[in-house]
């Protein structure tokens, strides 16, 4: 491959045996592209280390900042690993744009009180990135108490307008609950807390949707809570009588519930099947496979940076709430509906 400082479109063509025009309709975000293509062709410029022109000029006025990572230590946790993945995806593209990280922990202690953090009181950091949503309206209280760039990573509030990456939740679950119809599954539950965050109830009515489709009622006693209005987990209660699968809101609580299903005497997936999100979960935690919605952690690390560094600098962007897209992961734990 080129040298990443000096790669050319024509690189990336060659590389994937294409046009030069075609790789420039894809970066551009141009119409004549699949969108199968118009992803390997991104993905390979980011692997490639490929810069526009425009994005030059951009991480010259950029380079050298300070860009602050803030992080609720909730989700700090042991098993939490999907956070320090993301935060290590932030701080590698922010090393790629010749900036910093500062990373700060959130005690909820702090997030009660509103008080800023350190890095922002300090002016240490030029612009901040919050990875997962804090408690309290922390969140809206940074932004309008903050005179710098702020973006919510992997959260939004629909309250404030606010610069915020997210994956498609609510797509990722309505395409797990038809995986699990797919399997002959029409007895499904959801397991978390509704409106406890905004990607818990995107999760949800992807999932009501997909049932809705096949004219499947919505069963309130199938809807499982994970966690009190604060975050912090419950016990997972299991319903009676139960359905044959269930949609989890992120790997972790899959793996809590496969536990809790295995002490209830029921085998997974021979007895009930069940799906996680994310992709992602500390070894350990689970002897099996969860067949899961991947999320595409780099890109929206890569979708974070870039717009911090444009906020940083100025320049115009797409503000707003920005989605990625992720796919389905089959692995062991959902399978056929047994029938007796």
């Amino acid at each position: 491959m080129a040298d990443r400082k000096h790669v050319k479109m024509s690189d990336i063509a060659k590389e994937l045996g294409i046009s030069t025009v075609t790789v420039s309709k894809a970066l551009s975000g141009q119409k004549g592209v699949g969108e199968q293509l118009r992803g390997r062709i991104r993905r390979l410029a980011d692997e490639m280390g490929y810069q526009s022109p425009a994005e030059i000029r951009r991480n010259r006025q950029a380079a050298g900042s300070n860009i602050g990572v803030l992080i609720p230590k909730r989700y700090l946790d042991n098993h939490e690993t999907f956070y320090w993945k993301l935060y290590q995806e932030v701080v590698a593209r922010a090393k790629q744009k010749e900036c910093f990280t500062l990373l700060e922990v959130l005690e909820d202690s702090e997030a009660m009180r509103h008080h800023l953090p350190k890095m922002a009181a300090g002016n240490k950091a030029d612009g901040i990135i919050i990875i997962g949503k804090p408690i309290n309206g922390y969140a809206a209280m940074l932004q309008q108490r903050w005179n710098k760039p702020v973006v919510f990573l992997d959260f939004y509030d629909a309250d404030i307008s606010a610069d915020s990456v997210i994956s498609n939740g609510f797509f990722g679950a309505y395409m797990l609950t038809n995986h699990l119809l797919s399997l002959g599954h029409k007895e499904i539950g959801y397991v978390g807390t509704l409106l406890t965050t905004a990607s818990i109830t995107d999760r949800y009515l992807g999932y009501t949707k997909a049932l809705m489709e096949q004219n499947i009622p919505i069963r309130p006693e199938w809807v499982v809570d994970d966690r009190d209005a604060e975050g912090m987990n419950l016990p997972i209660v299991l319903p009676s009588p139960m359905p044959t699968a269930f949609v989890c809101n992120c790997d972790y609580i899959a793996s809590r519930l496969i536990r809790t299903l295995r002490e209830a005497g029921h085998r997974v997936p021979q007895d009930i099947s069940v799906v996680g999100f994310d992709n992602y979960l500390m070894p350990g935690l689970c002897d099996i496979g969860i067949t899961t919605y991947a999320v595409n952690i780099p890109e929206m690390a890569r979708m974070a940076v870039r717009m911090i560094l444009y906020k940083l600098t100025g320049q115009p962007y797409r503000s707003g709430l920005q989605m990625t897209d992720g796919y389905l992961v089959e692995k062991d734990s959902a399978a056929k509906k047994h029938n007796p």
